[in-house]
């Protein structure tokens, strides 16, 4: 599969075979792996208010996609005071796999109350009707970050509150920038001076970047060129932009002059391992990252720097977010709507920040989250210049083909990717 285009017949009857499953009863964060769990009755608890638990009565069943632990004990608390102070009973299961989870619910009729929906399933659980479209009812409905609004957009209704956020920035290590002869002044901001860095760093068996060459990484350059898959408004594909070719070859030169190579090609699983490990000296990767280095790597002296931009002085980043959605059958609209807006209210996003390292969704908490935790600045400043997933009702496969395609990059023709995620995107908005 990989340098090739995936044959359409196999995209279409994968993406009808989805919406045929979804669609029988009529109804991720892929930055977020899921965790195993039992379920957990929250329908007393402790703890202070933190929203407004107005509807009462009813029971939800809420299923999330947790990184671990600290996320699942934290919705834990978080649904129990909601539960104590609205009346409303809250069982709490953590799912092994979501989408599969959520696709046999939606396909037996008995699918949870609330759960997490990623962007790439977003669109195509909206399209089948398996989602109540509620977000315009909240009342922070306008303080969420526009583009995290756009992510859960479907034909002009906002459906459901994005839970938190996540963008990339520049990870680098502060030693081996300064054994580079290295100062603040050099941290790059430009393409050209990115390159130049990156050059500097690289002492074998050290690289000056590592980065994994997967759309969810290779798509901020994409938007640092000025361009990206799909125009903003979603019905344009572009993918084949000249502009995004040229993007990808220049992650190309990257890795041709020596300076960029794959986590696996350093024996990581992952770019942060390989940048915790002190195998290279520099990543682009989420806030995730930052708790993996305080918890496996905590020695290693690091900062963290806004992304370049690219060669028209385009800056560009991505977000990662999951929104709480509530099924469009639910004996409890208004209570799963309450709870919705409890989980997004502006103490407890910051409790979850201090819980399991995420950023607040919304705006009002930017300030406070800032005091709290002011090395993040540039994850929280890059929202303003960020992207989401392609809302397209079946992208799922497309985008799963445009990261086998990836794989191959150090070797494959940018050209060649790109036209077919073109075609394969243009199948999908066609249906």
């Amino acid at each position: 599969m990989h340098g090739t285009r995936l044959r359409r017949t196999a995209i279409a009857l994968t993406g009808l075979a989805t919406l045929l499953i979804v669609a029988a009863c009529g109804g991720a964060d892929s930055s977020t792996p899921a965790a195993g769990g039992g379920a957990t009755s929250a329908a007393e608890g402790s703890g202070d208010s933190t929203g407004s638990a107005s509807a009462g009565g009813g029971e939800l069943a809420v299923l999330i996609g947790s990184s671990g632990p600290p996320e699942t004990a934290a919705v834990e608390a978080a649904s129990a005071a909601f539960a104590k102070e609205s009346g409303t009973a809250v069982t709490v299961t953590a799912a092994q796999d979501l989408p599969q989870q959520l696709a046999q619910g939606f396909a037996s009729g008995q699918s949870p109350d609330v759960f997490y929906v990623s962007g790439d399933n977003f669109a195509t659980y909206a399209k089948a009707g398996n989602l109540l479209a509620y977000g315009d009812q909240l009342s922070n409905a306008d303080d969420f970050y526009p583009a995290l609004k756009a992510q859960f957009t479907y034909e002009d209704q906002f459906y459901c509150a994005p839970k938190d956020m996540s963008t990339l920035a520049l990870f680098i290590n502060t030693d081996m920038w300064t054994a580079a002869g290295l100062t603040d002044a050099d941290i790059p901001k430009n393409w050209d001076e990115f390159s130049a860095v990156a050059q500097k760093l690289t002492k074998p068996p050290v690289v000056g970047l590592t980065v994994a060459p997967t759309r969810d990484r290779m798509n901020v350059f994409l938007l640092q060129n000025g361009s990206f898959l799909v125009s903003e408004d979603g019905k344009t594909v572009t993918a084949n932009d000249p502009k995004n070719v040229e993007a990808l070859k220049y992650v190309q030169s990257l890795y041709k002059d020596g300076s960029l190579k794959f986590p696996a090609e350093l024996g990581a699983g992952w770019a942060g391992e390989a940048f915790g490990k002190q195998l290279a000296a520099m990543t682009i990767e989420g806030p995730w990252l930052l708790g993996a280095m305080a918890k496996d790597y905590p020695t290693v002296k690091f900062t963290v720097a806004p992304l370049p931009a690219g060669p028209n002085g385009d800056q560009g980043t991505l977000a990662f977010t999951n929104c709480w959605g509530v099924s469009a059958t639910t004996k409890y609209p208004e209570q799963a709507k309450a709870y919705a807006e409890y989980m997004t209210a502006k103490e407890q996003q910051l409790e979850f920040a201090k819980a399991f390292g995420v950023i607040p969704s919304i705006e009002s908490a930017k300030a406070d989250y800032l005091a709290e935790f002011p090395d993040n600045q540039a994850f929280v400043d890059g929202i303003a210049n960020a992207r989401g997933v392609v809302g397209i009702a079946g992208i799922a496969d497309v985008l799963a083909d445009f990261d086998a395609q990836l794989d191959g990059l150090a070797k494959a023709d940018p050209q060649a990717i790109l036209d077919s995620v073109q075609q394969n995107l243009t199948d999908a908005i066609g249906g």
